[in-house]
């Protein structure tokens, strides 16, 4: 199949006609989304993003990273694998499926996912880049929600205000950069390069030039940046230290049932659990997520191995069990950071030249876009939005008896676990949210997706039935 043709939005009839769909933000998961919409013609939908152009974490393209789910999970294979905007379709389109059979790789790099990403973004209609969603407001008077935005200009600036109305908006505004507290005050400060890992392309040329560099964070970005700056810094005068909280530079657990735990059956079955213990496990599965792929702790191990083969060892230190509890500029060059290792108890402090915060993502919160659906929106215990098991928002009946809905992707982890970023659900949950929507079955979604049960309550397993030999028409007389 090939590449639709681009298209532009045909003008909507009547600018006071409320839309079915309004997506907020075009990352991978309402990228998904906007893909398995587009055959949908009976739905009116539109997606807004304030940036200029579809990027996903483009500060962390390194050569040689590759995305940690296999090159199936990518926006719409697991919901249809016919549809036009899979994996497959790209690179038939840019004539490169057999190289990529002879590659036999089923993780594709990072940078890859990003350009077919762009592809997609670049080809579906409906999609509207520098437009900035201010408000969501309900009008209780027509029964739907307001949408009001700013549509900015190449600078980024205010050029137009804008508002549409619709019955169903979809969130997908996704994670921003977390800065732990002790080095907020460094990362805006001139000078001394303190910068997340998100910008670590943009400043890699800096990076590399400085005399010591100390990267924060012992997650898969930590290591990526490790391995990368390692590799181009002279053997015997590396200056690289490495520390993170985990106790250990752990790898991400990846058995075959360990990653059941991001399949449709686990996500249900998390989310029928009661709140605290949701809680509690959220916390405890951190290496199903936040680990280091294997395969690039190896890549460390060679290369420091491989620079104490004429003697001597590389001038690296990694540290596990570590956190910063205080951080300050010395002079103008220098910043240090006060150390504390949890298992000795014990204090110490390190003067370095650069610092890289490989800290991980939060997601964005909803309160300031979502501000004006708060009296409608009903909250767990602490405080946060109640969704249920179609990724709706909890909102009044007043709101939700007359068929409208607010959907979220990517921000449902304290409901729904450790699956909610994971971009090989996106595709399901894009299709699920889409047969929610529309009450009808448009993309048929399997009963079952995991060998474990979650769970005493048993099922029956669906197998499918054995083939029966097919029966031979006997010949006839004379044939």
């Amino acid at each position: 199949m090939n590449t639709p043709p681009p298209a532009d939005t045909p003008p909507h009839p009547d600018h006071d006609t409320p839309r079915d769909l309004v997506g907020i933000g075009i990352g991978p998961s309402n990228l998904s989304l906007a893909a398995l919409a587009h055959p949908l013609a009976e739905l009116d939908t539109v997606f807004y993003e304030q940036r200029p152009r579809f990027d996903w974490h483009p500060g962390l393209l390194i050569d040689g990273a590759r995305v940690q789910v296999p090159f199936l999970a990518d926006l719409t294979t697991l919901a249809d694998p016919t549809s036009p905007w899979t994996f497959l379709n790209y690179l038939k389109t840019h004539h490169r499926l057999y190289p990529f059979y002879f590659a036999e790789r089923f993780h594709t790099q990072r940078a890859e996912y990003d350009t077919y990403c762009r592809w997609v973004a670049d080809h579906l209609p409906g999609l509207h880049f520098r437009h900035q969603v201010d408000a969501v407001r309900w009008n209780p008077e027509r029964d739907v929600f307001e949408v009001d935005f700013t549509q900015l200009d190449t600078d980024g600036e205010a050029e137009a205000l804008g508002r549409t109305y619709t019955k169903n908006v979809v969130l997908g505004i996704g994670t921003e950069p977390h800065i732990p507290d002790p080095l907020r005050p460094l990362v805006d400060a001139p000078g001394v390069p303190v910068l997340h890992a998100d910008d670590y392309l943009a400043h890699r040329d800096t990076l590399l030039a400085a005399g010591h560099v100390t990267v924060v964070g012992s997650g898969q970005s930590g290591a990526e940046v490790f391995l990368d700056l390692l590799r181009h810094r002279p053997a015997g005068r590396e200056q690289l230290h490495w520390i993170g909280r985990t106790e250990a530079f752990a790898p991400m657990e990846y058995s075959k049932l360990g990653l059941e735990h991001f399949t449709p059956d686990y996500t249900r079955y998390f989310h029928a659990l009661a709140e605290p213990v949701r809680d509690r496990l959220a916390a405890a599965q951190w290496q199903l997520h936040k680990g280091i792929d294997a395969g690039t702790l190896a890549a460390i191990h060679d290369e420091l191995y491989h620079r104490t083969l004429h003697g001597g060892w590389p001038d690296t230190v990694l540290t596990p069990g570590v956190h910063v509890r205080t951080a300050g500029r010395i002079s103008t060059t220098k910043i240090e950071l006060h150390l504390e290792h949890t298992q000795q108890n014990t204090r110490s402090r390190l003067t370095t030249d650069a610092v890289v915060l490989a800290t991980g993502h939060h997601e964005r919160p909803l309160d300031r876009i979502l501000a004006g659906l708060d009296p409608y929106m009903r909250r767990d215990n602490s405080e946060r939005p109640r969704i249920d098991t179609h990724f709706r928002l909890v909102l009044d009946p007043s709101v939700t008896d007359a068929g409208c809905n607010v959907y979220v992707q990517n921000a449902e982890r304290h409901t729904h676990g450790v699956g909610a970023p994971d971009l090989g659900l996106a595709a399901w949950r894009s299709a699920t949210i889409l047969n929610t929507l529309t009450g009808k079955d448009n993309y048929p979604l399997p009963t079952r997706t995991a060998f474990t049960t979650f769970g005493l309550e048993q099922r029956q397993p669906q197998i499918p039935p054995a083939r029966q030999p097919r029966t031979l028409t006997p010949l006839r007389d004379g044939i």
